[in-house]
């Protein structure tokens, strides 16, 4: 049997088999026009009453029924060819018919054409949803992607070598999934969050370049970018690398490849920009910055430090200037106003410039002294809106952040044919979590500070402490985290110490690490891309759920499996497990 390819346009006067789905049927009477589909395309059967068998088996065909058939491939004429499809040169007059599997009507659309069926729907049905083009599409693209990183990675003598699945718990930042033991009862293994530790026991074991595309386990809540439950990263590990842009410099042109000749998209610059976590924060808001657009954060805190106007009067003062803004609708203003009090601001203050003029609610409680420098510092013209921010600075770059995006997204600046990529690096070794009025690490203890032992003693601030760790952006999205790796016990167990560990607790969790080091562990560093994310922005896909065969849905439900589900009690039993029912 064949597929359904253009090979079949060489093949004219030639006897051939094909195989698929009924993906048409039309009758016209004295002859039955099939348009049979398989992932390769579609192929238009004539089925004649000169064929009676086969003619009879026609008459009986509905959409989706699985076929087999026999015939000969024949030119079609002119004005029947059909430009839209690949095979429409062609058809092939059958001979012999099979019905092999019927289907009941659908409950999806496995068509492209007319309208989807939605999300929850396909996601229940999603081996049918597969049948759609656009996912058989995806399909191949996938795998396509997965060559072309494999190729790069074998170039560049990385070994793909796999690591545990059943893991042991270890903070890094997320919740683990937790799988009970049954033949060691009261214990459990979990699923790794990464092969963090596993691929630095790689490189104590004196594997020089290491790489997998590796399954990761985290229970987090699920959104647009973000698999709930398992996804795939891209990771890698490199021995005797002591510096972070060793790691960069090798894996940059595998991403800037997957961009210009797998996506065939354009890069925005070829020379991608190294930006300090700090500066990032201050001039976009954010360290996963859009760097298509400009609309940068510009601080005014300096020119309105004597302002009048209270909304002014806060330790930081920041601006979007937004070129072409003057035209937004007072709807467009209110709805910005609301997303910028949802992210914790009081409200949105603005100005108008048009026609020469100022156009602003703010505007009579500022001196002609600040309107002049708000204009000169942001570079304001007419047909421009500046949108300011005032309160505590972390607050007031988080805030802006969010409405640099949104103005983006209003304006239509989000050119999806381009890409910028840029590293953010020098991340802080420490911050301050909010929720548990506590230190904790940054991203995770595993990075080496810069400065090593010695910053973690003498820096008096803590959260001054930078990590030789770092992630790549691409047009707004985080898709890859790395840095130097903490190979030191010792750096360790006083990393961990500022937080109130003791070694014994250090040791219970990186137990394998720690002893790993102690016998001669080279300096190592590495990096994770994440493969979904990153193939998500590359085919333009509205959700990650596009781009991976079978996904959970939104809630992290498995539709099509039922899963999350109970289990019986004789399993739990053999677990030690005893379920407590919630309070009413």
């Amino acid at each position: 049997m064949r597929s359904l390819s253009t090979k079949l346009k060489s093949e004219i006067g030639k006897t051939v088999e094909v195989a698929g789905w009924v993906n048409s049927r039309r009758d016209h009477g004295g002859l039955i026009f099939i348009d049979l589909r398989d992932h390769k395309g579609i192929i238009q059967l004539v089925i004649t009453p000169d064929t009676p068998a086969a003619f009879q088996i026609a008459e009986g065909l509905r959409d989706e029924f699985v076929i087999h058939a026999r015939g000969v491939v024949r030119e079609r004429a002119p004005e029947l060819k059909n430009p839209n499809i690949e095979t429409g040169e062609i058809e092939v007059v059958v001979d012999s018919l099979e019905l092999v599997n019927k289907s009941e009507p659908l409950p999806v659309n496995t068509h492209d054409e007319g309208d989807i069926s939605g999300e929850e729907l396909r996601l229940k049905y999603r081996y049918l949803d597969l049948r759609r083009p656009s996912m058989q599409h995806m399909l191949a693209r996938r795998a396509e992607y997965y060559r072309i990183m494999r190729q790069y990675m074998d170039e560049h003598d990385f070994i793909e070598i796999t690591t545990p699945i059943l893991a042991n718990s270890s903070p890094e930042g997320a919740r683990d999934f937790l799988v009970p033991s049954r033949v060691h009862p009261g214990e459990f293994y979990a699923l790794p969050q990464a092969p963090q530790q596993f691929k630095q026991l790689l490189m104590v074991g004196g594997v020089p370049r290491y790489y997998q595309i590796a399954p990761c386990f985290r229970d987090e809540d699920p959104r647009a970018d973000r698999l709930y439950g398992d996804f795939y990263q891209l990771d890698c590990e490199m021995s005797f690398v002591d510096d972070g842009e060793v790691v960069r410099q090798t894996m940059e042109p595998l991403i800037k490849k997957l961009v210009t000749e797998f996506a065939g998209k354009e890069l925005i610059t070829e020379d991608v920009p190294r930006i300090p976590y700090r500066d990032a924060m201050e001039k976009y808001g954010t360290d996963k910055p859009d760097l298509r657009y400009g609309l940068e954060l510009i601080d005014l805190t300096e020119e309105l430090k004597n302002c009048e106007f209270k909304v002014f009067q806060t330790p930081c003062v920041k601006a979007i200037r937004v070129p072409g803004g003057s035209k937004f609708t007072r709807k467009q203003i209110d709805e910005f106003t609301e997303l910028a009090r949802k992210n914790g601001a009081g409200g949105l203050a603005y100005i108008l410039y048009e026609n020469g003029t100022v156009r602003s609610p703010i505007a009579k409680f500022l001196q002609d002294a600040e309107l002049k420098a708000i204009q000169d510092k942001t570079g304001a013209v007419d047909g421009d809106a500046v949108f300011f921010g005032a309160d505590e600075r972390d607050n007031v770059n988080k805030v802006l952040g969010v409405m640099r995006i949104a103005f983006a997204d209003a304006l239509g600046l989000k050119n999806s044919q381009k890409v910028a990529l840029c590293w953010i690096i020098d991340f802080p070794f420490y911050e301050w979590d909010e929720k548990n009025n506590c230190l904790d690490f940054g991203h995770n203890p595993f990075s080496m500070p810069k400065g090593g032992l010695k910053a973690i003693r003498e820096t008096e601030n803590k959260l001054d402490i930078v990590a030789d760790q770092f992630d790549m952006a691409v047009n707004g999205l985080e898709l890859c985290s790395g840095a130097v790796r903490n190979y030191s016990p010792e750096v360790m167990y006083e990393a961990f110490a500022v937080l109130g560990y003791d070694q014994d607790y250090v040791a219970q969790k990186f137990g394998g690490l720690l002893n790993a080091f102690k016998f001669g562990a080279p300096p190592h560093a590495g990096c994770a891309f994440g493969i979904d994310r990153m193939l998500m922005e590359l085919l333009d896909a509205n959700s990650i759920r596009d781009v991976v065969a079978f996904p959970k849905n939104g809630s992290g439900v498995d539709l099509m499996m039922g899963s999350p589900s109970a289990v019986d009690a004789g399993q739990l039993d053999e677990l030690h497990i005893e379920l407590i029912p919630e309070d009413d």
